[in-house]
């Protein structure tokens, strides 16, 4: 029983919702604390809905980071739409980001619409304020709260932290009363290939040229852990990833010549598995063509989407 003087705990799901690269997982990142999504400039980098848990004294908050509801051009966009529109029937809040530094567009009238038919109430976050003026901020925060009958609007820099609190605040009160759903040390449902997949496609997207993003994909083909020789009681653990390109061209842009452009992937990508892990890792990447797998159902599946 909660005592009559305290509020009641809450716990339930927020889905944050907005175009490609609104700045919805970094947000989701500075909520939880933690990494739990990769983050990129390109657009379409988050591929799944992940969840990411707030732990708060008086409640728990799940954050559902979503892909960016766009206009599809292949399977795979229809797909990831489709994920979306699955994960709002579900919600408790929907979190709608706009960013700071463009104007509100079509992109952002699309998602708008797609809003009108939830239940939940939405709040408009307008995001990325450290990258504009107060007078861009304060137009926004206006155009923005025209978009949806919003239960609140809010500026916020998840990169400096600057009301990140006070949203999280907001959203756990807007959650129905309930029991936690996760487990205190629990801060993200993704299984640890998954992540380790992430963490390599990240450091890909930072990497390879402007027309490789879309088409690339990373499975984890096999992991093995030993003892590490190199320190007592330590362990060792052997990653082996593939990076799936569509073109043929695509794969020498990938590893770079003499395999530079592939070490730097892996160099890069290393320190975010090893602390995910809590062991020294040795990843081994190797690049493939699967043809054209965006509109190939078999293709996707076999790939996880």
């Amino acid at each position: 029983m909660t005592p009559p003087d305290q509020p009641p705990y809450r716990s339930g799901f927020a889905c944050l919702v907005g175009r490609p690269n609104a700045g919805k997982t970094t947000l989701t990142n500075a909520l939880v604390g933690e990494k739990v999504g990769i983050v990129s400039n390109r657009p379409q980098t988050t591929r799944h809905a992940i969840r990411g848990v707030v732990h708060r004294p008086g409640g728990q908050l799940v954050l559902v980071d979503t892909p960016g509801l766009h206009k599809p051009r292949s399977l795979l966009g229809r797909r990831l739409n489709d994920v979306v529109r699955d994960t709002l029937s579900e919600v408790d809040v929907v979190v709608l980001c706009v960013p700071a530094d463009q104007p509100v567009g079509t992109g952002d009238r699309f998602i708008a619409r797609q809003l009108r038919e939830v239940k939940a109430p939405v709040v408009v976050v307008v995001t990325k304020t450290d990258a504009a003026s107060k007078k861009q901020v304060a137009e926004q925060l206006l155009a923005a709260s025209q978009l949806v009958e919003a239960a609140e609007v809010v500026p916020v820099s998840a990169v400096r932290g600057d009301q990140v609190e006070l949203l999280e605040d907001l959203l756990v009160g807007l959650l129905p009363e309930g029991p936690p759903l996760y487990p205190e040390e629990q801060t993200t449902d993704e299984d640890v290939e998954r992540q380790i997949a992430e963490l390599v496609r990240e450091a890909a997207l930072e990497k390879v040229f402007q027309e490789v993003p879309h088409s690339l994909a990373v499975t984890i083909e096999e992991m093995t852990r030993r003892p590490d020789p190199k320190r007592d009681g330590g362990e060792l653990v052997e990653v082996h990833a593939l990076l799936h390109c569509e073109r043929p061209s695509q794969k020498p842009m990938l590893l770079g010549k003499g395999g530079q452009v592939i070490k730097a992937i892996g160099s890069e990508a290393r320190p975010g598995i090893e602390a995910l892990l809590g062991a020294r890792v040795h990843l081994d990447l190797h690049v493939t063509v699967l043809g054209e797998w965006q509109d190939d159902p078999k293709k996707l599946n076999r790939l996880g989407y």
